[in-house]
């Protein structure tokens, strides 16, 4: 369901000074504590971007709130998808970059965990640098940290980006974070609907895709900061199965 259909003309024009146009995604499932500020913040660290929320089913009024600020702000969109997943959700968002002819996608969690502040970074390391075609924001290069995670939680995630980093021959250190930039042409080539993950590991399934395709990709160092407010989606069973689809894509391309 599409609230708004703003973002699905790509003539409209987007900034007055730049030709880049660009699109924000943003995946929410229960984050009526957040959203309102995460679009507001959104807004005001790349004014000229539009925002498309892509909502699976909340429960908990998220959807209504962002239906008001669509109804305020023709810069913000807002998709009821009626599957539920961060894969599908992404993809959904990847595709409407592409379907609008936007230059560049950038997406991040919509918890506030990532500083949306931060986003403008990402933008900044892509336009500046025509050869990358995915910019990742790292919580793991030098500059980069991580704040409220207790010290289990931070040496699992070390683990399993070092898995990632190995076992999938991925060129950076941090596979697992969803604050990123795109170009949007790279996405175009890869083909958005042959990716197979549903969950989490959507995140590290993209980067191999892009790094079997060739594309380059940078990384720039943010603070992740453990939410404050609504509960977490990542479940104990959603992460084995994430783990057991990284390990699915690594004996993939060991037979390959």
């Amino acid at each position: 369901m599409v609230v708004d259909s703003n973002l699905q003309n790509p003539d409209s024009p987007n900034d007055s000074s730049t030709s880049y146009r660009v699109l924000i995604g943003v995946c929410t499932l229960n984050e009526v504590d957040n959203i309102e500020t995460m679009v507001t913040r959104l807004r005001a660290a790349i004014p000229t971007a539009d925002i498309l929320v892509v909502d699976d089913r909340s429960t908990d009024g998220t959807s209504q709130k962002v239906e008001a600020m669509v109804n305020q702000d023709d810069q913000v969109a807002l998709i009821i998808r009626q599957d539920r997943g961060l894969g599908g959700a992404i993809r959904h968002a990847m595709q409407a970059a592409v379907d609008g002819g936007y230059d560049f996608f950038l997406n991040l969690d919509g918890d506030l965990s990532h500083d949306p502040d931060q986003l403008s970074a990402l933008l900044r390391r892509a336009t500046s640098a025509p050869t990358v075609d995915v910019v990742i924001g790292s919580r793991y290069v030098d500059g980069g940290s991580i704040t409220g995670w207790p010290l289990r939680r931070r040496m699992m995630s070390r683990m399993v980006n070092k898995f990632a980093t190995l076992c999938l021959r991925l060129p950076v250190k941090d596979c697992s974070g969803s604050m990123r930039c795109y170009r949007v042409s790279t996405l175009k080539r890869m083909g958005l609907e042959t990716l197979r993950s549903n969950g989490y590991a959507v995140l590290e399934e993209i980067l191999v895709r892009l790094n079997r395709d060739g594309a380059a990709m940078a990384e720039v160092p943010i603070t992740f900061t453990d939410r404050t407010m609504g509960e977490s989606k990542l479940t104990i069973r959603e992460a084995a199965r994430s783990t057991g689809q990284m390990l699915a894509m690594a004996l993939k391309r060991e037979t390959n």
